[in-house]
């Protein structure tokens, strides 16, 4: 009888952990908690740092046992008369040093669609045998808020002591699961650390790149993992990305004047938080996600349509 192959194939020799006994992994997995493909810009950036060469795979998870490719078709190139290439889907572990030279791992790829409870053991196996201390996630969820204002950061841990930031949330909220947010449970009844970040991104920009997202999450893993990441390049990025929405709001009064309800029903909502009232402001309740996004449904064309002729960016 054959066994199972295994789901994650783990590089035996690292020499350049060998020593390290305070070694962070950041987990950021493509999907359902990656609005903004906030945590996705945020990967690309670490990786970028060091270039593809300068990172080392130390991990490899056989994504034909995870990936359902019905539902996410992998892309591929057909030239003229036949097929040339095909973007495979990698779910792997790198091994990056931030500005300082200081090791971490980084878990990227897409988030797989079965076996959660078999992936999450299969990274347990990384954890241990890297001797990693703590794990730390990124992840982004579309808000009915306005990216006019500071982008709202929910930490959540399952170890109290980690906690970088006070919850926004009270009480139980039932909300759809993850794979990344089942890790965390998991590692916390295995007896390992681990703590995340999850961004609120403006529902109208949850289907674009915003870059602005992902630099708010890096800045919560530097605090928390002791790292430093050299942001300037994903700056740009989101200056270039303000720049294009404050275009087209300035050319569409219609959409600039939800926006500004969003941000009076923000600022009301941080108002009545800071006194202690009630996380929500009365007689202010907050579109739904669904009244939003059928608002914006020209918004997001707009943006993502160039118009060279039509004021749009």
């Amino acid at each position: 009888m054959t066994s199972a192959p295994r789901l994650v194939h783990i590089v035996d020799d690292v020499p350049e952990l060998d020593g390290v006994d305070d070694l962070r992994l950041v987990v950021a997995l493509d999907g359902f908690l990656d609005a903004g493909s906030a945590g996705a810009i945020a990967c690309r950036h670490l990786v970028s740092e060091r270039g593809e060469e300068g990172s080392v795979v130390v991990a490899t998870f056989d994504v034909d046992q995870l990936h359902d490719y019905r539902a996410r078709r992998p892309p591929m190139s057909f030239v003229r008369d036949h097929y040339e290439a095909y973007d495979a889907p990698r779910l792997v572990v790198r091994l990056l040093r931030d500005v300082g030279g200081t090791p971490y791992l980084l878990l990227h790829g897409p988030e797989p669609d079965i076996r959660w409870e078999a992936f999450c053991r299969a990274v347990v196996e990384v954890i241990e045998r890297f001797s990693v201390s703590l794990v730390l996630g990124m992840g982004a969820v579309p808000m009915a808020v306005p990216h006019t204002r500071p982008i709202a950061i929910t930490h959540h841990a399952n170890n109290a002591e980690l906690l970088t930031g006070t919850s926004p949330w009270r009480g139980e909220l039932r909300i759809p699961s993850s794979a990344q947010a089942l890790l965390e449970l998991r590692l916390g009844e295995w007896g390992h650390d681990a703590l995340g970040f999850v961004a609120h991104v403006p529902h109208y920009l949850a289907q674009l790149d915003y870059p602005r997202a992902s630099i708010a999450l890096l800045e919560q893993v530097e605090r928390a993992g002791r790292l430093t990441i050299d942001l300037s390049a994903l700056g740009v990025e989101a200056e270039e990305r303000d720049e294009e929405i404050a275009r087209y709001l300035a050319a569409n009064s219609e959409v600039d004047d939800v926006v500004t309800a969003l941000e009076q029903q923000y600022d009301a909502f941080a108002r009545a938080e800071e006194s202690g009232s009630s996380l929500l402001a009365q007689d202010q309740p907050l579109p739904t996600g669904e009244e939003i996004g059928q608002q914006f449904e020209q918004f997001l064309a707009g943006l993502e349509g160039p118009d060279e002729s039509g004021g749009q960016p």
